[in-house]
């Protein structure tokens, strides 16, 4: 449990100057060679002389602050380090501290963990807090807090990762982005598996809101040109025309059926290829999330892919061509084959790479931009800054994105058209920019845009109603 415990209590801002001189016999203390740099076995030695016997701490330390890589820490990769680690402690501590007196006791510690999904007793609150506690007065305050916990090095901040949840809250129908981030305690205790239905049905739901944005916008892509405009007022009335106000859903229920197979592929996918790219026990970098993302974004695609050439037929579908997904299949399966339902598989597996790394770019430059300037008594960042921050992040994907969707939706729909023109790719985007421009990529842009806020606060509200629903605190 204390493991467990120390894992989350790391995380928070305050820089003291006054700290340098300390910082600098500290230093000195520990480079007991006295060539400049403290390394390993040093910094091991120094921690155990200190009583701190946290098993790979040291290594942890130094590869964490070893900016040149050369093995070791001179006093301004060590001091950076120091500094770093003592804003996230100063955070945290903060964010414990219910009351502001400038302590925490045992109901701090209590309520903190109950918010992760553990359960302790008292008894096992105050252990906790004695192993702190230096002056005996079951209290611990600021100076024995970070006295404690200066040299855990542990970077798997639960509360910020809690609070910052992205791809589960933000839904705008396009679903390229890096998989949630879960704590041990989420995965052990169940709590990921309610998440993912949570954000799974709020997907539904948004995508069935703007289902008829989402329709409007493939007809764009597909048949509008500058001899052929296609309006968005004009493009609404044109399918009322021929299939009712009802046509106007038409494709969505295959967009919904696909989000349960695509997350929890994604998902698993995601676990794994972490596992593939990282040590045991050394933190997640940046680039190993995007390219675990990119890579369980590309497992996830490939396994689901024919549902969305499937739906991008429905969608395209006068009234009675098809009775349904399943005639759907079977028409395209006797008429054109398998090979059919990989039609424009290539743009679609090269969009992941754009989307999910621009996505994850800027959410993290966002993210990491607030707990700098604003977050001074709290990690959370509340509701407009988080779906802000969201809504910016999964734009700024689809906007670098579009026109590789714009090729897989015409290619998938070319399929069904003439077999004799069947573009490539490259062929495509040559005959799109020739005929129309550079901004005929683009084609369908409003209507995605359009759907992009209603589609962020239906989630949302969804979000929150599921988690109530299924006990997620």
């Amino acid at each position: 449990m204390y493991q467990a415990v120390a894992l989350f209590l790391s995380g928070a801002q305050c820089w003291d100057t006054a700290r340098q001189d300390s910082y600098q016999d500290l230093f000195e203390k520990l480079d007991t060679n006295k060539d400049g740099k403290v390394d390993v076995a040093e910094l091991r030695a120094g921690l155990t002389a200190m009583g701190i016997f946290r098993q790979g701490a040291a290594q942890k330390i130094v590869s964490s602050g070893d900016q040149n890589k050369d093995g070791s820490l001179d006093f301004n990769e060590f001091t950076k380090y120091l500094k770093e680690h003592e804003k996230k402690l100063r955070l945290t501590f903060k964010s414990l501290d219910r009351n502001n007196d400038g302590h925490i006791d045992t109901t701090d510690i209590q309520q903190a963990l109950e918010e992760l999904g553990i359960d302790i007793s008292k008894e096992d609150a105050s252990k906790i807090l004695q192993s702190m506690d230096i002056d005996g007065s079951m209290v611990v305050d600021w100076n024995e807090w970070r006295e404690h916990f200066l040299f855990n090095p542990a970077h798997n901040l639960q509360e910020i990762i809690r609070y910052w949840k992205h791809s589960s809250v933000v839904d705008i129908g396009d679903s390229p982005a890096i998989p949630d981030e879960f704590t041990e305690e989420e995965k052990t205790s169940g709590g990921w598996w309610k998440q993912l239905a949570a954000g799974a049905m709020a997907g539904a739901v948004s995508r069935t809101g703007t289902a008829p944005l989402d329709r409007i916008k493939v007809f764009m892509q597909v048949h509008s040109t500058k001899t052929n405009r296609i309006g968005l007022i004009g493009g609404f009335k044109q399918m009322i025309k021929e299939g009712g106000v009802k046509s106007l859903w038409r494709g969505n229920g295959v967009n919904v059926l696909k989000i349960a197979p695509e997350t929890s592929i994604k998902f698993m996918a995601y676990e794994q290829y972490k596992k593939l790219m990282t040590s045991e026990g050394s933190k997640v970098q940046t680039y190993q999330r995007f390219m675990s993302g990119s890579l369980a974004g590309a497992t996830a695609q490939t396994a689901i892919y024919p549902m969305e050439v499937v739906k991008t037929r429905l969608t395209l579908s006068k009234t009675r061509q098809y009775s349904g997904m399943l005639d759907c299949t079977k028409q395209i399966l006797r008429n054109e084959g398998v090979k059919a339902f990989y039609k424009g598989y290539v743009p679609n597996l090269l969009g992941i790479i754009p989307y999910a790394g621009i996505d994850l770019a800027v959410y993290e430059s966002l993210k990491n931009s607030w707990l700098s300037h604003y977050a001074k008594d709290s990690a959370n960042p509340g509701l407009l800054v988080l779906l802000g921050c969201g809504t910016i992040s999964s734009t700024c994907g689809m906007l670098a994105s579009y026109p590789l969707a714009l090729i897989r939706t015409r290619m998938q729909a070319k399929a069904s058209m003439d077999p004799s023109d069947q573009p490539s790719m490259s062929g495509l985007v040559k005959k799109i920019v020739a005929k129309e421009g550079f901004f005929g990529l683009y084609r369908g842009i409003l209507p995605n845009f359009m759907k992009v806020i209603p589609a962020v606060s239906i989630s949302y509200v969804v979000y929150e109603y599921m988690k109530t629903g299924l006990g997620i605190s």
